[in-house]
């Protein structure tokens, strides 16, 4: 069975650093697209940090420059280095992977919990 474990959450403050990691295990066969996704108190999920199929990525417009994915297809993980956070990025955070010709993000973590205080 295909599992998506996150790991690597805290609480930080305002400026700091963290980072979040997943790990993807129980693949057989065909490639899996990893993503990075939150879901602020109150809130529904979003997309954060995507890759795609072919290695190219897509970041929010509110992490660019400030986030970066970094991932390693030999072992099926993909972390999430998050730089300059701020408090408005505290939320839940999710690892999700998108199955061989699926077009959604089906698998999904437990999630890790990002605090960010002043």
């Amino acid at each position: 069975q295909v599992q998506v474990v996150e790991s690597g959450g805290g609480s930080v403050q305002a400026g700091g650093s963290l980072r979040l990691s997943c790990a993807l295990s129980g693949v057989t066969d065909g490639t899996y697209s990893l993503g990075w996704f939150s879901q602020p108190p109150r809130k529904g999920r979003v997309w954060v940090a995507i890759t795609y199929s072919d290695g190219s990525t897509k970041y929010q417009d509110q992490v660019k420059g400030r986030f970066t994915m970094s991932q390693d297809n030999g072992k099926n993980t993909l972390d999430l280095q998050m730089n300059s956070l701020k408090i408005e990025d505290t939320a839940m955070y999710y690892c999700g992977a998108r199955s061989p010709g699926s077009s959604f993000f089906d698998i999904w973590g437990q999630g890790t919990q990002v605090t960010v205080s002043s």
